[in-house]
């Protein structure tokens, strides 16, 4: 981490070397059907954004009692597994590193999603407090979750395990541990959502065990740097936000700074939303409690976030909503040419090609 690092300069993740400092952020984009299967439509869409220092993938979930948004992929299962390999092939042909997502939405999903229309599954049975939720059945009205067993846990920890193996025969670089937005990992972090009396609730150590257990899971199939993991520390998206915010994040960094992870990735802007207990958390507090390497997100133009790593306040940042309208994003950035317009929201998930591949290139737009 020296000064003459910039948002175009490589960066070193593990034995894995990045071109650039700018990744692809995760970004649920619904086009793997109702078998969540991935396919020759997210390969092209993945492939067309190979100038990325480094693609995380969408969510995808690591079983189906995980599941809570339609049409996403996933990784619990051979043949999902198999389907994944075409991506990871064409993106290694580029020499681009992809890490999968591993993701459980807990309570933000709903009984038709689930195997034999059982409740979700949180850390408390606590509703989200929402209008309505996507589901098979169209939309309907969130519903009170049932709290996890405590002898159920295990189980979980398990499926994120063998969701690692299973990506790790496909041909990924490495994975990230979605730990923020509300989903099952948050849910337990936060006493918002986490009001158990067992050796997963009560106390931040208590709270924070889940975690552990799933990063010690994965670790045994894949080694600690090629594991990141994500939190929301200031996000209110599916009903977050408590009162010890920051002393539980800060907990949380301290205890992830001992596994020499590939990088800790942090959604420290504001424009998801955020729960306004407090002043928002940002990543110079969490740089002094973690050396690894900081991934900042959310709402970053190539401005802030070269100054951003110029400051060494953060060594990657994470580009969403700019990827999927800018496939060549990283070309835009190196040659301060114009972006295209933001992507029509109507679009985004239509399950469709359209508002997925069909973004023009700066060079195809000038060809035109």
């Amino acid at each position: 981490m020296t000064a003459s690092n910039t948002l175009l300069s490589p960066c070193q993740v593990g034995n894995i070397t990045l071109k650039n400092r700018v990744v692809m952020a995760p970004l649920t984009r619904s086009r793997a059907g109702e078998e969540r299967m991935p396919n020759d439509l997210m390969k092209q869409y993945y492939t067309q954004r190979k100038s990325a220092g480094l693609i995380i993938t969408e969510a995808t979930v690591i079983s189906p009692q995980g599941c809570g948004w339609l049409n996403s992929p996933g990784i619990y299962s051979d043949a999902q597994m198999e389907a994944w390999q075409p991506i990871t092939q064409a993106l290694h042909e580029t020499e681009t590193p992809i890490f999968l997502q591993l993701w459980h939405c807990g309570r933000a999903s709903h009984s038709s999603f689930q195997e034999n229309n059982q409740l979700p599954v949180s850390a408390s049975a606590i509703k989200l407090n929402a209008d309505y939720i996507h589901t098979p059945i169209g939309k309907q009205p969130y519903e009170i979750p049932r709290a996890l067993e405590t002898e159920e846990i295990p189980r979980i920890v398990e499926d994120y395990r063998l969701a690692s193996e299973r990506a790790k025969k496909a041909g990924f670089d490495g994975v990230e541990i979605h730990a923020a937005n509300g989903y099952l990992i948050d849910q337990f972090l936060q006493s918002k959502t986490n009001q158990r009396t067992d050796k997963y609730g009560g106390s931040i150590e208590n709270r924070y065990r889940f975690l552990q257990e799933i990063i010690e899971a994965v670790a045994t199939v894949f080694p600690t740097n090629k594991i990141g993991v994500r939190l929301s520390p200031n996000g209110v998206f599916n009903d977050m936000g408590s009162p010890e915010y920051r002393e539980l994040f800060i907990y949380v960094a301290q205890q992830l700074n001992g596994y020499n992870l590939a990088y800790l990735h942090l959604l420290d802007g504001l424009g998801f939303g955020f729960h306004e207990l407090g002043e928002p958390m940002t990543l110079s507090e969490f740089r002094k409690v973690f050396n690894g390497l900081l991934m900042g997100n959310c709402g970053y133009t190539k401005e802030s976030a070269d100054e951003t790593i110029k400051s060494g306040n953060a060594d990657l940042i994470a580009f969403g909503r700019p990827f999927i309208s800018n496939p060549d994003l990283v070309e835009r950035f190196a040659n301060n040419w114009s972006l295209n317009d933001p992507a029509d929201t109507n679009v985004l998930y239509s399950f469709e090609p359209e508002g997925y591949i069909d973004f023009p290139t700066y060079q195809e737009t000038q060809n035109s």
